[in-house]
Order: C-alpha cells, then structure tokens, then sequence
C-alpha cells in the first residue's frame, strides 16, 4: 500500500534533511521505510531524517527524533537542531524564538537569534566510550576498531577528526587514503555525523 507523506527538504552546513511533521499527523515509519526515503537514487535522499514531534514531557516545547539514512535513531545533531527551530518557526508550530526540546539524547536548547541565525545549547559534551557509545569501551587513549577486515586505532578523543586514525601496521594513516566505504564504516555508529 502506497501512503502519502508530506515532508520538507532542508540542509544546514551541506547536511540535508528531510524534517516531517509528527505534531499535525501521527507518523510511524519502519527502519525500512526511514531507509527508502533517505534513498538518494529511488527515496528523497538525506543524510538524516527528523521527525518533529508533540512534547510528552512538562517545560518542553517539542520532542526531536533523528533517523540516521540507515534508519537507525541517533541522539543528537547540531544541524538537523538549526534547520529544526527554522521548520516548527515557518510552518506555524510555536513562535517562540528560544525553545526546549527533548531528544533521545536528553535536552536541548536551540535559539532563533535576531539576525536568524540558530544557536543550538547542547549541554556538557561526552567522551567516556560508553556515553558515545563507542566499539571498544576500553577507555584507551586509542581504540582498535575493526574495519572491512583492518584493525584500525582510533583517537577516542577525536572521533570527527579523519587525521586521527591509526592503521595497527603504520606509525600512522589518514582516513581519506582508506576506501568511502571505510571511510563510512569508520565514522559510522548509532552517533550522528
């Protein structure tokens, strides 16, 4: 069965988005289906799919709910929260400019500044692995993580930062000479981009 979906196309610094609206209308999609809308060749295609949803909890204006393109639901993410606050704003959903929203990840705090311009409070950053989460969970400084068969050394304290892996069998290898396939599967997890 076919089912329409109305949806909106937003990208905050190259990261894009397809925000529905679960306040107006009651949305329930399978992994599969979040997959085939973030298709980039037969689905609308995004690197995450946001789904704006009614408060459940008193004090909060919204709860946020991220889908990363494999469908998986993540906990945060800065640039979904920016194009966020722009979509509840333009399709009449609050007029507040400062809101409180409730994500997986706990609270957040995103402003419409005069200029336009969204600030987004994310509260205290997390690096113990287990927080992340992170594959390994030793606490090292380092932690192997296996790639397409390559164990790979990773800076627990730099996970965004492509010039921080190490190859186990050199002193040291920048992801970009890895594959985009390992480059995908590296900076991949249930964490958003």
């Amino acid at each position: 069965m076919t089912r329409r979906l109305r949806f909106t196309k937003m990208q905050g610094l190259g990261n894009d988005f397809v925000v529905l609206d679960g306040v107006r209308e009651k949305i329930d999609l399978t992994r599969a289906q979040l997959r085939a809308l973030a298709d980039r060749h037969f689905g609308v295609g995004c690197d995450q799919i946001l789904l704006v949803e009614a408060a459940q909890v008193p004090g909060i204006d919204f709860r946020y709910r991220i889908f990363n393109a494999d469908g998986g639901e993540v906990e945060q993410c800065g640039n979904g929260a920016r194009c966020f606050v722009h979509f509840v704003r333009e399709h009449g959903l609050t007029g507040k400019a400062s809101l409180r929203v409730e994500t997986m990840g706990g609270v957040i705090e995103p402003s419409l500044e005069a200029d336009g311009q969204v600030t987004v409070d994310m509260g205290v950053p997390r690096f113990e692995p287990e927080a992340i989460p992170f594959i390994g969970g030793t606490g090292a400084v380092l932690e192997p993580i296996e790639v397409d068969g390559t164990t790979v050394m990773v800076s627990a304290l730099s996970l965004g930062n492509p010039h921080a892996v190490e190859d186990s069998g050199t002193p040291h290898r920048d992801a970009s000479a890895l594959s985009p396939r390992r480059q995908r599967r590296l900076h991949g997890g249930r964490r958003s981009r």
